[in-house]
């Protein structure tokens, strides 16, 4: 079961597509949109990452901050962030351990046995770490609601 609206997001520190450690703490004083998919160039992700590009400026407008996390290795993050000209991070959590603080751990992505990765979640945490929306997707074949999460983001205002 996925954390709930209320919790103080955990703390964590990974590394960027740039080989850069980041840490969650860096960010306060933003909204986070913490965006966990499944993995880089699997059609839905590509699709997700590049609609929350599509809307940098309005998210930027309303001090929020994008932050992508798969199990993928940073090297991976670096081709898929220049293959879309992300604005924003990816993180790479290649140990899984975000993954399970966060419990959205999925077990044999794509039926493959042993292949785990994250259920296609999005959360939202205000500028103290608390969040404020979660949306874990019932099938990681399916996009998040970006329009729900926008209503959340205006609503912090």
């Amino acid at each position: 079961m996925a954390l709930s609206v209320g919790q103080i997001a955990p703390e964590f520190s990974l590394y960027d597509e740039t080989k850069t450690l980041r840490s969650l703490s860096e960010f306060r004083g933003k909204n986070v949109v913490l965006a966990f998919y499944p993995g880089a160039f699997t059609g839905v992700c590509d699709k997700e990452v590049c609609a929350f590009q599509d809307a940098m400026s309005q998210l930027s407008a309303l001090n929020s901050q994008v932050i992508g996390i798969s199990v993928d290795m940073p090297f991976t993050g670096k081709v898929f962030s220049e293959r879309y000209n992300l604005g924003f991070p990816l993180l790479s959590d290649f140990n899984r351990e975000v993954i399970k603080k966060y419990d959205i751990l999925l077990h044999d992505f794509a039926g493959i046995p042993g292949l785990d990765s994250c259920q296609r979640t999005v959360y939202l945490l205000d500028s103290e770490g608390v969040i404020r929306y979660v949306e874990v997707t019932a099938n990681p074949g399916v996009e998040p609601n970006y329009a729900a999460l926008m209503s959340a983001i205006e609503a912090l205002k």
